[in-house]
């Protein structure tokens, strides 16, 4: 059986090669970990070791460790060497200043987005109303800027906030389907619970 010659590369250049798909267990932990500080199920003041989460979660203590060492990066839980790692609460002056910097990011995001997305993308984002997360997720997403979306991503899990209500939610597509500037920027600072 004949093999096809391989195809050589011109000099100053990589040859191509098949694709390789990496399954991140470590961001799935992270994924985990993050949803289980933020519904309470990891309590702030308490103290979890790695090898009891990653029996927790089916899996080594090694990925729990590196997600754990990014909530710290974060200020969700405290590193305590030997011992594991404590949920961290945050203080009114973290989540104020936290919601400060959201809005700072989101503000001039939804003031772009009011002058000019088509009908059909409000509606799908009032799809998503009943989901807290996922509503703010998709309404960051529509800046199609990957960055900011994880960025955004992450102040929001720090922030943890409460669910708001999904009549907040949908008032804020509906002025920003009317392009009510103003009055998206309203509805958003009274969701993040930032200063006017």
């Amino acid at each position: 059986m004949e093999h096809a010659p391989r195809r050589q590369a011109a000099p100053g250049q990589l040859r191509p090669r098949a694709r390789v798909r990496r399954h991140s267990v470590r961001g799935q932990v992270l994924d985990a970990l993050r949803a289980a500080v933020l519904g309470g199920d990891l309590r702030p003041g308490e103290v979890y070791s790695a090898p009891a989460l990653g029996e927790r979660f089916g899996v080594s203590a090694t990925p729990v460790r590196e997600a754990m060492q990014q909530l710290a990066a974060e200020g969700a839980v405290e590193v305590l060497p030997n011992r594991g790692f404590r949920v961290l609460a945050p203080t009114a002056r973290d989540l104020a200043e936290l919601a400060e910097v959201r809005a700072l990011l989101l503000v001039p995001l939804l003031h772009r987005l009011a002058s000019g997305l088509p009908p059909e993308r409000w509606v799908a984002l009032s799809r998503l109303a009943a989901d807290d997360a996922e509503f703010h997720e998709a309404l960051v997403a529509l800046s199609g800027n990957r960055q900011l979306v994880r960025v955004a991503g992450e102040l929001r899990a720090r922030a943890r906030p409460p669910a708001a209500p999904q009549a907040r939610r949908q008032a804020l597509v509906d002025a920003l389907a009317a392009g009510d500037k103003a009055g998206a920027e309203a509805v958003l600072r009274e969701l993040l619970g930032a200063p006017e």
